[in-house]
Parts: structure tokens; C-alpha cells; sequence
């Protein structure tokens, strides 16, 4: 039987008051949002509390939202499952986009490692307190991160490929 979403958003304002907002349900997952200089503070809450238990971390993921204000431009979301109550919640929280900074939870959630490095990885988005914040997945020597909205979706420089067999341009006789 899952957690009533009453109890959950009960017990977190209880805690962090207006530190959490925007309560909602999106595709049956329950929602929130949470002060980035809290979230750490309530990620731990949900896993602790005898009554929550979100001792699972589904998903750790970062994202660019360049058309927001300064101080929103980025933001972090994390998926917790309590397993024994089969209940899930997103915790989001934004970021200043001119240093996307925020605490790491892998005290909290060894599987938080890769999830972090990915997020630094391709958004830029640094875990403070993370022992090994460096590239996953793209080379170390990249000065960029791939997935910010401000970078164009194709290397223009690119000479390996001819347009032309992708549909972009006629193919001529």
C-alpha cells in the first residue's frame, strides 16, 4: 500500500518549511521542490524516516533550463522508491546558472557516484564533496558540456559525413 501523498508532503513541511514547494503529482509520481541549500538535508530525511523509508535512489539527474532566471538556470532531480510502500517521489531543486553548484549525496547513495559525474559531466552541474568529480562518459580533454542549450546539437566542423545521405540536402544527377 503506498504512502499517502498527504503524509509525505505533511512531514517535510513539518521539517523544512518553506524550504519545500510546488507540491504536485506528475505521471503518478509524487512531486516537490526544495531550497538547492536543503536538499541535501531532505534527501537524508526521506531516507531516514522510520515512516518514509525512500531508501532507493532511482535517478540523480541534472538540467538546463536556459531560458530561466539567473538563479534557476539549472536544476537537479532526484527519484527516491521506498520499496516496502511502493511509493516514489521527485525532489527538484534549481541552481544559479552562473555556478551550478550544489552538496553530493553519496554519503547518502554510493550509487550516486556515476549519476553525479554524468550530471558534471555533460551539464557542468559540480557536487560539492564528491571524491572523484571527473568525466564519465566523454573525453578529458572536452573544455565544454555537451548537453547545455548552448551548444549547437551537431559539430559543424565535422568533415566524416556528407549531408547528403542524411535527407538534408538533394542528392543531384
Amino acid at each position: 500500500m503506498a504512502i499517502d501523498t498527504v503524509i509525505i508532503q505533511n512531514k517535510v513541511t513539518d521539517v523544512f518549511g518553506s524550504s519545500v514547494s510546488n507540491f504536485r503529482t506528475q505521471r503518478d509520481i509524487f512531486c516537490f521542490d526544495v531550497d538547492s541549500q536543503k536538499a541535501h538535508d531532505l534527501v537524508k530525511f526521506l531516507k531516514d524516516d522510520a515512516d518514509l523509508n525512500f531508501h532507493f535512489l532511482t535517478d540523480l539527474a541534472g538540467i538546463h533550463y536556459p531560458d530561466n532566471e539567473q538563479s534557476k538556470q539549472y536544476a537537479v532531480t532526484y527519484q527516491l522508491h521506498n520499496w516496502i510502500e511502493n511509493t516514489r517521489v521527485r525532489v527538484k531543486t534549481y541552481l544559479d546558472g552562473e555556478n551550478p553548484e550544489i552538496k553530493s549525496i553519496i554519503d547518502l547513495f554510493l550509487c550516486s557516484n556515476w549519476m553525479e559525474r554524468e550530471a558534471w559531466d555533460f551539464y557542468g552541474i559540480k557536487f560539492t564533496g564528491h571524491p572523484q568529480l571527473k568525466r564519465i562518459l566523454n573525453m578529458d580533454e572536452m573544455v565544454s558540456h555537451p548537453m547545455r542549450k548552448e551548444f549547437p546539437m551537431e559539430d559543424t566542423g565535422r568533415t566524416d559525413k556528407d549531408d547528403r545521405f542524411f535527407g538534408r540536402t538533394p542528392i543531384s544527377n
